[in-house]
């Protein structure tokens, strides 16, 4: 999320990120897990970790929202923005919510993000919030993480929605639509983002290897198979 116009980031990121969180939980509980494969002592990151999740839940969700704040500021003040961000809070190998709390995040971001080609960076609620993607650069910079859809998310959505619900066949109806757009922008490939307002015209990059790669990794959860 690394716009920026004169010098200004869009998006500043500047405090306690929720996707950082969830990386770095992950990071001490791999850590933990090695060392204790190689005869290490693993009880002090795995506390460590147990520590961190508890701070992050108190912290973290938002009850108004049913879902999880994007930043908490140096000063402590928590960004109610609806972002796809926090999905790496569910979907990762060791995830930070899990059970009821889990599945109400994951119906805010459904409700407020999700779209045919992958999830809006931004909630059309938002005042902040850019639909269409076009215009000259400062134009551009101010939509793309401010409501442009990204496919790539689709990859962490359809892990979290596998673990959450265990239905593989309606997250693999959510690849279906890209069968149509690999004859439509990059030929074989797909976008980098599309327009976060209907039609969702394709946008950017025409061929953008962490879409691709996502959707690979989503296709095989589903159990796609060669079918696709």
């Amino acid at each position: 999320m690394d716009a920026r116009v004169d010098g200004r980031a869009i998006t500043p990121r500047a405090g306690k990120p929720v996707e950082l969180n969830a990386l770095w939980y992950n990071a001490l509980r791999c850590m933990a897990r090695w060392m204790g494969a190689r005869g290490g002592a693993a009880a002090e990151l795995e506390a460590e970790a147990a520590e961190m999740r508890a701070a992050f839940l108190d912290r973290f969700f938002y009850p108004k929202g049913g879902y999880l704040y994007d930043v908490i500021a140096p000063d402590g003040t928590p960004d109610p923005a609806l972002r796809p961000n926090q999905l790496l809070a569910l979907s990762l190998p060791h995830p930070l919510v899990v059970g009821p709390r889990a599945r109400t995040v994951l119906d805010a971001v459904s409700g407020g993000l999700l779209t045919l080609f992958g999830l809006r960076s931004l909630a059309p609620t938002d005042r902040a919030y850019r639909g269409t993607y076009g215009g000259g650069v400062v134009a551009r910079d101010e939509a793309y993480h401010q409501g442009s859809v990204w496919p790539w998310w689709l990859g962490p959505y359809v892990a979290a929605w596998v673990r959450l619900t265990g239905d593989r066949e309606s997250a693999r109806r959510l690849l279906a639509p890209f069968r149509g757009h690999l004859l439509e922008a990059g030929l074989g490939s797909v976008s980098e983002i599309f327009g976060g307002d209907p039609p969702h015209d394709p946008a950017g990059c025409i061929a953008q290897a962490w879409s691709v790669g996502a959707l690979l990794e989503a296709w095989e959860l589903v159990g796609g198979g060669d079918g696709g």
